[in-house]
């Protein structure tokens, strides 16, 4: 079973190599801090519980079109769908 922060960075570099990004600038996109991802990858940084859910949900909700999501991770339902 994949940690918290396995799957926030499985999710994060998916997203950033379908759109052609690389880990800083999804980073900066989503946390606002081009180094946080870096640093959970290495274990040096660590998030929330929110900010992985805030994170996660920001992912689902902006999924590029025609890229799978990645298998071994729970996708949160995307907002505008469930409003």
């Amino acid at each position: 079973m994949m940690t918290l922060r396995e799957q926030l960075i499985l999710v994060s570099d998916s997203f950033g190599f379908a759109r052609g990004l690389g880990r800083q600038r999804v980073s900066t996109i989503v946390l606002n801090r081009g180094s946080t991802l870096d640093g959970v990858a290495s274990g040096e940084k660590d998030v929330t519980t929110g900010t992985f859910e805030r994170a996660m949900q920001w992912f689902s909700d902006n999924w590029p079109e025609g890229t799978e999501w990645p298998q071994d991770v729970q996708r949160p339902e995307r907002a505008r769908e469930a409003a």
